[in-house]
């Protein structure tokens, strides 16, 4: 008998916590089709190179690209070119991703600033406290430093 044979009847002996604590060390065994950490976050990592490369593009309001983005246009093509589907609008992309607090972000992940409990814009977690985003009017997308601390961080899951 293999160990993979084993492991309901493992499970069954060992109870709910320990089947949960198993999903959590062994990974996709217990729960398929959850992302993981690592996964999460080389999507992010990929998805942040795409936004990158995509500097100089101009904006345009209502734009998702290849040439000319707004803000969630660039986080939602970013992500399309690595197999995430994200919604159209920065404040439909916060409701749709995984919340994480400012010391537990990683590159890749999105920021939302906000006034108040509304989403106003979106961009991509670059480390060192810079994001790539498309600003506004009469800009490209560029590496900026986040201005202000009204924000929040979501992890495409």
């Amino acid at each position: 008998m293999t160990a993979l044979n084993r492991v309901p009847s493992l499970l069954t002996r060992a109870g709910t916590a320990s089947a949960l604590t198993l999903a959590a060390v062994g990974g996709t065994i217990v729960a398929p089709g959850l992302v993981s950490e690592a996964e999460a976050a080389t999507h992010g990592t990929k998805a942040l190179k795409i936004a990158a490369s995509k500097k100089g593009s101009p904006y345009g309001y209502g734009a998702v690209g290849p040439h000319r983005f707004d803000c969630s246009g660039l986080t939602l093509y970013s992500y399309k070119r690595v197999g995430k589907k994200l919604p159209r609008t920065a404040a439909q992309q916060y409701n749709k991703t995984r919340h994480v607090s400012k010391s537990n972000r990683t590159r890749g992940d999105l920021v939302f600033f906000h006034s108040g409990r509304n989403v106003y814009h979106v961009g991509i977690y670059a480390g060192k406290n810079k994001i790539w985003h498309a600003p506004k009017r009469g800009t490209v997308v560029r590496l900026e430093k986040i201005w202000t601390n009204s924000v929040w961080y979501g992890r495409v899951r």
